[in-house]
């Protein structure tokens, strides 16, 4: 095979009408022809870039390029640029060569370098990645330090112009960055291509930054499922009860030219708001690849909650690799965490009212964003809301309408995941007011679980779930002549804004059973006393903003009327009384005397 199609051919693999995308794919490369042009352009059609991201080129050999033939291949730059240029590459094929225990390789000639490269790189056009330790990768690190002249694009325009025909090297320049040295974008692998010296080239960057997803499953949908991790409920909004242990699931990507980066510095941080307390020991990560989950081992990462802030992180340093340790892993790999947590007696209600709107709470990914230096890249966070709600429990005098103080109720959940479980009153050693307790747990704590109406007579419980619950009369006002009102079942429904964690509507029904009775009342009275039947003002069921939920109950008073004329009533039954004793007495008298005469 003569030299000239030796390097042809090295043309052709190495990308002469494509090049390695930013990302690792081979990204899409066209050309326009441009008579007379004085070089090439390449511009980097990216649809983040901004006027903080730069990319930058250099040239590694000079060739004269006519279609499919590329010749007279030497070393780009001159003097002190040149040589820093062949240095690199012939360092970077050595390193490589020694690895593959291919010897050493120290010839710094121009073409055999190209040639060596065409017969080892492993790049075609339909190779999916440029990994870390490929020679082509190893040429961007080595090129990526001081001391060499590369062309950078302008803040206004993503474009190199006047490129000289041969073989370029082109990575990313700068990326946005933040006050705190943060980013959200990310850093390229490189690309490589022939330029012709004439014709303009449009290259699209396949970056795929990283990044991150919070979903909640709801506890109803847990209860359900026979493995949490495949469930097709997760969303992001559920509604709890409050100590209630809740499933959170968050999902980050890595980069897409993860195989260029030889450590992979990887960290999420999840803020969970005041309203809830992380479980101990509930964190188990995973790498998913397409729908398997391989767990992680919990020796390769560092989980811990500090201040209501949950860590969960591969570290870079003292021998570590970061996520690069963990075996598996490729830009197409998924790292999931799994956590728990409760909504405590902090927790808003509905929307919250001006505070933080259901309990939300975000997580944001931090990660290795160049691989050639320690730069850290953060994504755009994520959340999750748990909703929960109150009740407001009205007790009346069902004539009257005035409120009834001393009446105690019990609150029992009739959903069926955790039907007949009672409604805590009052907190207790690991019970929370508002919190599901077993029967068991309530036999030993009965005055935990009973709820008494105040001055007014109004109860008020938060952190009640969406569902369905039963209250049931247990004792009645001090007056004992008040008769105890039935049990009555009743229903709370949520429905949520499509993607917001926003609660739009609340939905309070009672049961088939009771949705005709005059003593309940789905909200606050209309104050119209005396009709014996209680009736509620039009929409104050439930307050969506609050998450309050207003159900009035009555109890009937027997109410015993004197009897008019009572002291002659009297007289007549005690003048009768003593006629029929006289009468009695006269027949015994008479009986007597005729058995007399007749034994006579």
């Amino acid at each position: 095979m003569s030299m000239n199609k030796n390097i042809a051919r090295l043309a052709v693999t190495a990308g002469l009408t494509a090049a390695l995308s930013f990302g690792g794919v081979m990204a899409p490369v066209t050309m326009a022809f441009a008579d007379g042009a004085a070089g090439s352009t390449v511009t980097f059609e990216d649809d983040t870039y901004s006027s903080t991201t730069t990319y930058k080129g250099i040239q590694i050999f000079t060739a004269d390029v006519d279609g499919t033939t590329v010749k007279n291949i030497q070393w780009a730059g001159s003097g002190e640029q040149q040589t820093a240029i062949r240095d690199a590459v012939v360092k970077a094929i050595n390193e490589w060569s020694q690895a593959h225990r291919q010897g050493t390789y120290d010839s710094k000639n121009a073409q055999e370098a190209a040639e060596w490269l065409n017969k080892n790189s492993g790049v075609t056009v339909n190779n999916e990645q440029v990994a870390n330790n490929n020679v082509l990768s190893m040429i961007a690190a080595n090129l990526n330090g001081t001391g060499f002249d590369w062309k950078t694009t302008s803040a206004e325009t993503p474009s190199l112009t006047g490129l000289d025909a041969g073989y370029w090297l082109f990575l990313t320049g700068t990326v946005d960055y933040t006050a705190t040295d943060k980013s959200t974008d990310t850093f390229s692998a490189p690309v490589y291509a022939v330029v012709d010296g004439k014709t303009d080239m449009h290259v699209t960057p396949k970056k795929d930054v990283p990044t991150v997803d919070k979903k909640i499953l709801d506890d109803a949908d847990a209860a359900a499922a026979t493995d949490i991790k495949t469930s097709s409920q997760w969303n992001d909004i559920a509604d709890s009860q409050i100590g209630q242990e809740v499933n959170y699931k968050l999902t980050g990507s890595v980069a897409s030219n993860y195989a260029t980066y030889d450590s992979y510095a990887y960290k999420f941080t999840d803020t969970l708001s005041k309203g809830l307390d992380f479980v101990d020991g509930s964190v188990k990560v995973y790498a998913l690849n397409g729908i398997n989950y391989t767990e992680i081992n919990a020796g390769q990462y560092d989980a811990r909650c500090v201040d209501n802030t949950l860590t969960v992180e591969f570290k870079v340093g003292e021998g570590k690799k970061g996520l690069k340790d963990v075996q598996g892993v490729d830009a197409n790999t998924q790292i999931v965490v799994f956590y728990k947590a409760k909504l405590n007696k902090n927790a808003v209600t509905g929307n919250g009212n001006g505070e933080e709107k259901g309990n939300f709470n975000t997580v944001k990914l931090e990660y290795s964003n160049n691989p050639y230096t320690e730069g850290a890249g953060t994504s755009v966070e994520g959340g999750a809301g748990d909703f929960t709600f109150k009740l407001n429990l009205n007790k009346v005098d069902q004539g009257t309408e005035k409120g009834l103080a001393g009446t105690v109720f019990t609150i029992k959940s009739a959903d069926s995941n955790t039907v007949g479980q009672y409604v805590a009153s009052r907190d207790a050693a690991g019970v929370v007011a508002g919190q599901l307790v077993t029967v068991a747990d309530a036999n030993k704590l009965p005055g935990y679980v009973k709820f008494t109406s105040d001055k007014d007579g109004k109860i008020s419980v938060s952190g009640l779930d969406a569902g369905s619950y039963t209250v049931t009369e247990v004792q009645t006002p001090d007056d004992t002549k008040y008769t105890k009102a039935e049990p009555f079942t009743f229903t709370i429904k949520a429905e949520y804004k499509d993607n917001a964690a926003e609660l739009e509507k609340i939905t309070v029904s009672p049961s088939e059973n009771d949705e005709h009775r005059s003593d309940v009342a789905l909200g606050t009275l209309n104050n119209t006393p005396g009709d014996n039947t209680l009736t509620a003002t039009n929409g104050t069921a439930a307050n969506v903003e609050t998450g309050e939920i207003n159900i009035t109950v009555g109890n009937t008073k027997s109410v015993g009327l004197p009897l008019t004329g009572l002291n002659g009533v009297t007289f007549t039954w005690i003048a009768g009384g003593v006629v029929l004793c006289i009468g009695v007495a006269h027949l015994i008298r008479s009986r007597k005397q005729a058995e007399e005469s007749e034994q006579e």
